[in-house]
């Protein structure tokens, strides 16, 4: 299964986006960044699904021209108004070549899923490697209107839980992607989050 990082050369805020080919192109998130589709097309003619891992503008600003470039569908947990299905926690969704379990892991975002298959995770924002707060395992955000971080522990949790111990790729929504073992990622990221302190001091 390759995974290409469409943002990758982003001069502007945007999330990473991540165009999986094989058996089922997909692209996780649409990112913000001009330019998107044509990164895509570099790669691929044909886009099966865009599938969301939440609702942010930094995932899906450049969602409407990648959809109105490619006839392809939308999925995502919560409602939207290009969305043709919808993905529901513990919902079997095919990326690339492989078969991934859609998790519900709110907490940063209410609508906010993590995908895991065998060998590989692509966990938005609930969990990052790095992101400039901590390396090597990191958290998404609570301190903004509607985020709750004990939302979030409990995602870290449930993501622990139902994750095999093969995964080895982790490909989060900020910072750069892991190979490796993800979950001493995962567990340091739960670590840091239950200490219930700031993830930016002022």
């Amino acid at each position: 299964m390759q995974v290409v990082t469409v943002t990758a050369d982003a001069e502007t805020f945007t999330c990473n986006a991540y165009l999986v080919l094989g058996d089922r192109p997909v692209l996780v998130d649409a990112g913000a960044m001009d330019g998107v589709v044509d990164v895509v097309r570099e790669h691929t003619d044909s886009l099966d699904a865009v599938v969301l891992t939440h609702q942010h503008g930094d995932h899906v600003e450049q969602l409407d021209s990648v959809l109105d470039s490619f006839d392809t569908e939308l999925a995502a947990y919560d409602d939207h108004p290009r969305r043709d299905s919808a993905i529901a926690d513990g919902d079997t969704v095919t990326i690339g070549d492989e078969e991934f379990e859609a998790i519900h892991t709110p907490g940063h975002a209410d609508d906010h899923l993590a995908f895991v298959s065998d060998s590989t995770i692509f966990s938005g924002d609930v969990v990052v490697h790095d992101d400039g707060a901590f390396d090597d395992g990191s958290f998404g955000r609570t301190d903004m209107p509607g985020q709750s971080r004990e939302e979030l522990i409990e995602s870290l949790r449930e993501i622990l839980d139902r994750m095999p111990d093969s995964v080895e790729h982790m490909y989060a929504g900020h910072g750069g992607e892991f190979h490796g073992d993800v979950r001493d990622v995962i567990e340091t990221a739960l670590e840091r989050a239950e200490k219930r302190e700031p993830k930016y001091p002022e």
